[in-house]
């Protein structure tokens, strides 16, 4: 299981604009691709984080899903916004912002809020008692997940890392 860290040790930065050549003369994988959906004030945010992310999913060929695994993959990422948003509208006075990434191989979301708590999957996890289930979710489908805490600014990002399909 992992653990939450204020960033995912594969954490990338921003790639360069532009093809680049791997030595073979082959175009490399193609370049990092994100999508920011602002929250704060919104209504209905959480249907309206899916359909944002559902529709980067479409944008970036993870649907229509051809198979059963690519399916379920898509489907593992609009679940993990779901708890991610619903997290920081019961928990932290509402989410400001959505962020999405995605390169050949993970996709990246984060959601940030102005909240001053900080998220844990609540232990012992007791699976047939009602709410209280989303970081546990958030837990077990991700690669990994965490928080990040900028200096001088209220609230927080949080941040799950889910693989790509193959």
């Amino acid at each position: 299981m992992s653990t939450p860290r204020p960033c995912s040790p594969g954490d990338r930065a921003p790639e360069p604009s532009g093809a680049s050549v791997t030595s073979g003369g082959a175009p490399a994988a193609p370049a990092r691709q994100a999508r920011r959906l602002r929250l704060d004030g919104a209504s209905g945010v959480v249907p309206l984080a899916r359909d944002f992310a559902r529709q980067a999913l479409y944008a970036w060929g993870w649907l229509p899903a051809a198979t059963a695994d690519q399916r379920a993959a898509a489907e593992d990422v609009l679940l993990v916004v779901s708890e991610l948003v619903t997290n920081a509208c019961l928990h932290a006075e509402g989410p400001e912002e959505l962020y999405i990434a995605c390169d050949n191989k993970v996709i990246r979301l984060e959601v940030s809020d102005r909240g001053a708590g900080q998220p844990a999957p609540r232990t012992p996890h007791r699976a047939g008692r009602p709410g209280g289930h989303g970081m546990f979710i958030v837990q077990r489908l991700c690669l990994d997940w965490g928080v990040v805490r900028t200096p001088g600014r209220s609230g927080k990002t949080v941040w799950a890392e889910l693989g790509a399909p193959s």
